[in-house]
């Protein structure tokens, strides 16, 4: 089950700024199902959208599980003027499920929660590094590489991609 691991210390082969986008939804009444089962199904649409658009601008994602009652996407992007772009495309997935989102939420009395988090990191601003594990975060988005390619300490990554 699930993809096997990388031996050794590996790295993202991420140049550059990134962008990262967080969302994700609280189930907060489970037997509300018409308040967040319409979210539940939404994001995989939008996700598979955004994975077959290749200029789109995300690189790739990360679906997580928090507890059984939150699920969240971590999305990383290219760029935030493309995720912006994405998010305010009338003619995408997005639009009109933010709008029935946003119907729902109000209809629905706080049975289910939402929340979303943006974060711009310029370059030099963004290490990482896995250690024995499958292709995971920024690394699956762009590229895994040994540790050692892009300095052996987080402050020798944090140095090359500044310089």
């Amino acid at each position: 089950m699930g993809a096997r691991p990388i031996t050794g210390r590996m790295t993202a082969d991420a140049e550059g700024g990134v962008t990262v986008f967080m969302i994700g939804m609280r189930i907060n009444r489970f037997r509300a199902l018409r308040s967040w089962l319409p979210v539940f199904r939404a994001m995989p649409r939008m996700l598979r959208e955004l994975s077959r658009d290749k200029d789109g601008g995300m690189l790739g994602y990360q679906l997580l599980f928090g507890s059984p009652r939150l699920i969240y996407v971590v999305q990383y992007w290219d760029s935030h003027e493309k995720l912006l772009a994405y998010a305010t495309d009338r003619g995408k997935e997005h639009r009109p499920a933010w709008t029935a989102f946003n119907r729902r939420l109000r209809e629905g009395r706080g049975k289910v929660g939402f929340w979303h988090e943006t974060y711009v990191v310029p370059a030099g601003a963004h290490e990482s590094v896995y250690i024995n594990m499958p292709e995971f975060g920024l690394a699956k988005a762009t590229a895994v590489v040994p540790v050692g390619r892009r300095g052996e300490g987080a402050a020798d990554r944090l140095a090359l991609k500044s310089a």
